[in-house]
């Protein structure tokens, strides 16, 4: 188990419905604007997507390198933070 940062800490303490996607690891105001632009206003809405995929580590990074322009440590960083959530609460 990862040793959450203070932002993951913050997220792992709030219902997954209260969360912005500016709260997810990885993910700040350039790039959940650019998540909003397509869709994905919350946290919950990737999280949601991340299950489409299927927690794929590989595919879920491309996506949200195509999404919204993260580079690679941005992507790992908020599927990491995903999949912490996942497996602390599914």
């Amino acid at each position: 188990m990862l040793v959450p940062s203070g932002k993951s800490r913050g997220f792992y303490q709030k219902p997954i419905g209260q969360q912005q996607v500016t709260d997810l690891n990885g993910i700040g105001t350039v790039l959940g604007a650019r998540l909003c632009a397509v869709g994905f206003d919350s946290a919950r809405t990737v999280l949601g997507h991340f299950l489409v995929l299927k927690m794929d580590k590989e595919t879920f990074i491309q996506w949200l390198k195509e999404a919204c322009k993260a580079n690679s440590k941005q992507a790992l960083d908020c599927y990491e933070c995903l999949q912490e959530w996942c497996e602390c609460f599914l």
